[in-house]
């Protein structure tokens, strides 16, 4: 996973199964920027750990030997902790799932658990706290992408978008929001360190989903450019 919100993201992992718990430590700590700061096998040890290390973010199971992994979400919420849950758990009741959604749970994976799935949602977070970090303020439209965050399909994403990195995606994509001026391949390019077909691909994405429009510039010497410029909503 490439890191756009450049800082360190700290998981607690609460599961009671030893194997399980350090399988999930060792996924996650592929990626440099993910640090797995404990593992706590009970409800107690989480409740102990979640307010000595205040992580960004808990992996929870909620079957759980002394209680059940949601009601540290109330721990949460009363202590006001900004710590985001992924549940990672066989409950599959909907009263579980419903609770979990009522209190914010930013994803809920059943086991056993696809660690491609975990990984699109790891992906999803980072990029969710980027979004927080770029912006003090929000217009509608940053407020719909950041709840999107939360929503999106991962089979449809996957069906739909080959060959298309959801972080490199919006590396792109913030040149243009950010900007409106007109970019060549060229100065995307320069700007993202991509390489030239890597940028090509994720433009010409970028038209086939009408986030942009294109134009052709003819200048006195040379091949005409193809500019790339953010569609209007």
């Amino acid at each position: 996973m490439k890191n756009t919100n450049k800082s360190q993201i700290n998981v607690l992992i609460v599961e009671d199964e030893p194997i399980l718990a350090e399988l999930h430590a060792d996924f996650i700590q592929r990626d440099p920027y993910i640090k797995a700061l404990a593992i706590a096998p009970t409800l107690a040890d989480a409740k102990l750990l979640v307010d000595k290390l205040k992580p960004d973010l808990i992996l929870l199971d909620n079957y759980l030997p002394d209680g059940e992994g949601i009601d540290l979400f109330e721990h949460i919420i009363r202590h006001q902790l900004n710590s985001y849950v992924i549940f990672i758990t066989a409950a599959s009741d909907i009263e579980t799932c419903s609770r979990a959604i009522r209190y914010g749970a930013f994803d809920y994976l059943i086991k056993p658990v696809s660690y491609d799935r975990l990984n699109h949602s790891l992906k999803r977070f980072d990029l969710f706290l980027y979004r927080q970090s770029i912006q003090k303020h929000v217009n509608q439209q940053r407020i719909d992408e950041l709840f999107n965050l939360q929503t999106k399909d991962f089979i449809n994403q996957n069906k739909h978008t080959k060959g298309i990195e959801e972080l490199t995606l919006q590396k792109v994509k913030e040149l243009f929001i950010q900007s409106n001026e007109a970019f060549t391949v060229d100065s995307v390019v320069e700007k993202t360190q991509l390489s030239r077909t890597t940028a090509r691909r994720y433009l010409e994405y970028g038209v086939h989903t009408k986030f942009l429009t294109t134009e052709i510039k003819y200048g006195k010497i040379g091949r005409p450019e193809r500019l790339y410029i953010r569609a209007k909503s």
